[in-house]
């Protein structure tokens, strides 16, 4: 089964939506017809439209960083999975580490919100991922492994094609560590494991299970060579264009 790897730039609060559309258009020169890999952008909300705009005929897919539960209704300041897609977003990020640390997500809210965008016709990246705390405890696969289960809670099989899972240690987010090649290998190949019992073996060797977590030019060729790992969720690389377009271009080992 050939997975198509998926790299996603997650912009996080950064970049004006002229200084989006100015990335996306020197990006797409960059990258040109590029295809054996799944580029995809995730700008703030503010910069969505007229990305979408500008991408719109080309090959990278847009994503959202975050969504709201309800299609619609009196929830000030939040933004619905119907209005992504309306906009033009493919993906939506769930669950980053900074949702659940900053604006108290759970594993319960990351699954309403990841129905939410599956009922909408969209596909969820759905991230999971332990602390350094956790990890020297020897917690990290069943932490992991609980937020997978959780958050998948109540969905069959027919959901499969459309969930990316995004395993992102939180000691190694912007700080410069990233997890070793074969550290990142076992957690996804864990992952793939329950993936298995929670739907089915064929089921979960469809899905996509990308790294996140200081992805960089210089380490993603190791990365990408393991056999679980079927992309990046990109944060600070992702904001150069040369830098996420070689990402995007990774060597095959």
């Amino acid at each position: 089964m050939m997975r198509t790897p998926i790299m996603a730039g997650n912009w996080k609060m950064h970049k004006t939506a002229r200084e989006a559309v100015d990335f996306v258009t020197n990006l797409q020169k960059e990258l040109g017809d590029w295809k054996e890999t799944e580029a995809v952008v995730a700008p703030p909300f503010m910069a969505l439209a007229p990305v979408a705009e500008c991408l719109k005929g080309g090959t990278i897919a847009l994503a959202a960083q975050n969504c709201f539960w309800e299609e619609q209704g009196a929830y000030t300041g939040e933004v619905s999975a119907p209005m992504l897609r309306d906009v033009g977003c493919r993906y939506v990020i769930i669950g980053h580490s900074e949702r659940r640390a900053y604006f108290g997500e759970t594993d319960e809210t990351v699954n309403k919100k990841v129905k939410a965008v599956l009922s909408s016709g969209l596909q969820p990246i759905i991230c999971v991922g332990e602390s350094l705390e956790e990890r020297e405890r020897g917690d990290t696969v069943q932490i992991v492994e609980r937020q997978v289960k959780e958050g998948l809670k109540g969905l069959d099989e027919t959901a499969v094609p459309s969930i990316v899972i995004a395993y992102e240690p939180l000691w190694a987010i912007g700080t410069g560590k990233t997890a070793t090649p074969e550290q990142a290998q076992e957690v996804h190949a864990s992952i793939r494991g329950l993936l298995s019992s929670i739907f089915n073996p064929e089921g979960a060797q469809d899905i996509r299970i990308q790294y996140g977590g200081s992805v960089k030019p210089g380490n993603v060729d190791e990365l990408m060579a393991q056999p679980d790992i079927d992309g990046a969720l990109v944060g600070g690389a992702s904001l150069d264009v040369e830098s996420f377009a070689r990402i995007v271009r990774f060597e095959k080992k």
